[in-house]
């Protein structure tokens, strides 16, 4: 059972790797007999693996036709982070000041892995940060049914915060710069009011680099 589990973790986090750092691209099909010959795995935990990655948002399962890279239109990226903008908005209105500097722990211990995952190369652990800070700014609201809202919309925009992330580090040659801009926007979160925050949240380039 142990050795399953460890075939299914060590398969969708090579996968995972693959599809956030570009190697894999949206809508790619990802076909069963090529990958278990590739990693050395039965179908079963390949399989498994797949599955969870469908729920984290990185594949898609089509009828009749197996899995594939996830892959958005224009117009549903458009959309979502749109919606991401409206929900992260509202959670700094209702979050902000802070007046318990323990609630922003969550906050900084997703910074400083960012952090380290920028310096260190590694763009899946990067990328996991980089969500989990988002998700702890929108938790400081305090509102469990505002995080169900929010966690399907950033779940799906993964792939493409990891992109814009990938791009940026690519056209800047410098992978400390997103680190240095959320590194801003904790710190307006930290001390300054919603006015502050809501400024440096509209400026901080979620998208700049993919369209």
């Amino acid at each position: 059972m142990l050795e399953a589990v460890s075939l299914v973790e060590l398969s969708m986090n090579r996968l995972r790797e693959e599809i956030l750092s570009g190697a894999l691209q949206p809508g790619e099909r990802l076909v069963e007999e090529q990958l278990t010959r590739r990693f050395g795995i039965s179908r079963a935990p390949l399989r498994e693996a797949l599955r969870l990655l469908d729920e984290q948002g990185l594949v898609e399962h089509l009828p009749r036709r197996g899995a594939r890279v996830a892959q958005l239109s224009e117009r549903d990226v458009d959309e979502l982070f749109a919606l991401r903008d409206v929900l992260e908005r509202y959670a700094v209105g209702e979050a902000l000041p802070v007046a318990d500097p323990s609630r922003l722990a969550d906050l900084e211990t997703a910074l400083a892995a960012m952090a380290a995952a920028a310096e260190a190369g590694d763009l899946r652990e990067e990328n996991d940060a980089h969500c989990r800070f988002h998700l702890a700014m929108v938790g400081l609201a305090g509102s469990r049914q505002l995080l169900l809202a929010y966690q399907p919309v950033i779940r799906k925009l993964q792939l493409y915060m990891a992109a814009n992330l990938r791009r940026e580090t690519e056209h800047l040659g410098d992978p400390a710069d997103g680190v240095r801009r959320h590194r801003r926007l904790f710190e307006a979160v930290a001390t300054g009011g919603p006015e502050t925050a809501l400024q440096v949240l509209a400026t901080h380039g979620a998208r700049i680099y993919i369209g």
